[in-house]
């Protein structure tokens, strides 16, 4: 196939991942959006979102990508445009399609629009020949995602431009599913949730294990060896957040509450994952006692490794909780530098451990693993710590003189 002239609108998460993966793939991509300051600094190599290749990607591809400020040439002259603007949680629990109708009246007639952006089920098919194409990037893993996905799912009312777009994805040899617009918005819609609830359960699950003193470990390795349940998403902790899961659960249960349809389980996932930061405090409270003036260093405060994505954080919702009953907060991050409301960010675990009487691991980075533990010991006024996460080696941190505390044990 010959290489395609490409448009994207909107160069955030998505988008960025998506006109750089195209250049990549061979096509000619120009990509737009408002933010002066970000086309200035992308068109500079600048990229500010902490995403493995990507990068790199922007840098190899220079004569193939361009940014431009405002939608015009992303819109015109192009084979296909891809919107892939915001669309956040509404005051209704709906998404905001604001940015999305706008762009839509910005096409002149003949673009070729394919909708990236995740929108409420029954969008597109309001707008005759939108082509529904939904993304399925994983943040940590958008790049990889992209260029070797799972699958390519696209929605239209003419099976022949579903086809056209699927092409694009050619040289990724992926799985095709070819669907009209509605089915292709639901499956974004449906995967996200699904994994929602399957967080939701198990996180529910290592509460019981503590009630019962099982070993949440030992029972999902026990539920990983069925193909029916699969091994993703079994990892306990501090509730599910960023950008996608708490956006995306909410709008499915706003689109079947708009059909008549009851959802129960769905509100019931929705219902745990709010729980779950205050599970955290409440396992802190019973070790340090009263949290007013207690000196806490947290571990972690992306919603989860490999981003410094920092939207609906469950790391932040802890924190918020925590500053909330007087706790004096510093906290450490590979990927956040500045201080956050009532978090003192620092530089180093080693300054997040200094003189507090507990420590928390909130997010999963791998280096929390590998962490100088007897001098982090010494650098606490109590060397005890949780970790939400179960993420530490067990072993070498209870050598090291920690009380470990961790969760569904």
């Amino acid at each position: 196939m010959r290489a395609k002239r490409i448009g994207v609108v909107g160069a955030g998460y998505v988008g960025l991942t998506t006109a750089a993966c195209f250049a990549h793939l061979g096509h000619e991509v120009v990509c737009a959006d408002v933010d002066q300051t970000k086309v200035a600094a992308l068109n500079a190599g600048e990229v500010w979102l902490h995403e493995p290749g990507l990068r790199e990607l922007v840098e190899q591809n220079g004569e193939r990508l361009r940014f431009v400020v405002g939608n015009r040439e992303a819109l015109s002259d192009v084979d296909f445009a891809f919107v892939c603007v915001p669309t956040p949680t509404g005051t209704d629990g709906a998404a905001d399609l604001t940015a999305v109708e706008a762009v839509i009246g910005e096409a002149p007639d003949g673009c070729r629009l394919v909708l990236k952006s995740t929108v409420p089920v029954g969008t597109a098919a309001r707008y005759p020949g939108i082509v529904s194409n939904p993304e399925f990037l994983r943040e940590g893993h958008a790049v990889e995602d992209f260029l070797r996905p799972q699958r390519i799912v696209v929605g239209a009312r003419d099976e022949r431009h579903a086809r056209e777009v699927a092409a694009l994805y050619a040289a990724t040899n992926a799985p095709v599913v070819i669907t009209d617009n509605t089915s292709a918005e639901l499956v974004k819609y449906a995967s996200n949730c699904f994994l929602a609830l399957k967080l939701s359960y198990v996180n529910t699950l290592a509460e019981l294990c503590e009630r019962l003193d099982a070993d949440i470990d030992g029972v999902t390795e026990g539920m990983r060896l069925d193909d029916r349940i699969g091994g993703s998403c079994l990892e306990p902790g501090p509730g599910w957040g960023g950008s996608c899961l708490p956006k995306d659960t909410l709008a499915l249960l706003a689109t079947a509450r708009e059909a008549g349809v009851g959802f129960p389980t769905l509100e019931a996932a929705i219902t745990t994952n709010r729980h779950q930061p205050h599970r955290v405090v409440d396992r802190i409270r019973a070790e340090t006692g009263s949290l007013r003036g207690t000196r806490i260093g947290l571990l972690g405060l992306t919603f989860k490794a490999g981003t410094n994505d920092l939207r609906d954080s469950p790391a932040l919702a802890v924190a918020a909780l925590l500053a909330g009953e007087g706790a004096l907060l510093t906290a450490y991050d590979p990927c956040v530098s500045a201080d956050l409301d009532g978090i003192t960010v620092v530089d180093s675990a080693a300054a997040a451990a200094r003189d507090v009487d507990m420590l928390v691991v909130l997010t999963e980075w791998p280096e929390f693993a590998e962490l100088d533990w007897p001098e982090l010991a010494q650098h606490t006024a109590i060397p005890r710590i949780l970790d939400t996460r179960n993420v530490l080696p067990r072993d070498k941190v209870t050598e090291a003189g920690f009380l470990l505390v961790t969760t569904g044990r």
